[in-house]
């Protein structure tokens, strides 16, 4: 069972910044690839870019909570249950719920 983990890709728990803008500031957020690349999966079902995914949940999670204490983690638990829903429906195309702006 190790071998699943043990002999994963090196290139994916390598983190990488990437600069996006949200709510008009310029930030860099720093993840490992993998979760890029699961971030990039969510805003491909939602019909958004990566970037426009990331900026949603960021003023939803504001708008929710009032605060962010560590968007990093929140973004790694978001794909860690996107997974986990995923894996409990896999017959269905599952969405993130993402509201619009309409609410």
């Amino acid at each position: 069972m190790c071998e699943l983990y043990v002999k994963a890709d090196p290139i994916l728990y390598e983190s990488r910044s990437r600069s996006l803008r949200i709510n008009g500031v310029v930030t860099t957020l720093r993840l490992e690839n993998q979760f890029w690349d699961i971030l990039r999966e969510i805003a491909e079902v939602d019909g958004m870019t990566t970037n426009q995914l990331i900026s949603k949940l960021y003023q939803e999670v504001m708008d929710y909570r009032g605060e962010v204490v560590n968007f990093a983690s929140f973004l790694r638990v978001s794909c860690t249950r996107y997974l986990a829903q995923r894996r409990e429906r896999p017959a269905e195309v599952t969405r993130l719920t993402v509201r619009t702006s309409g609410g």
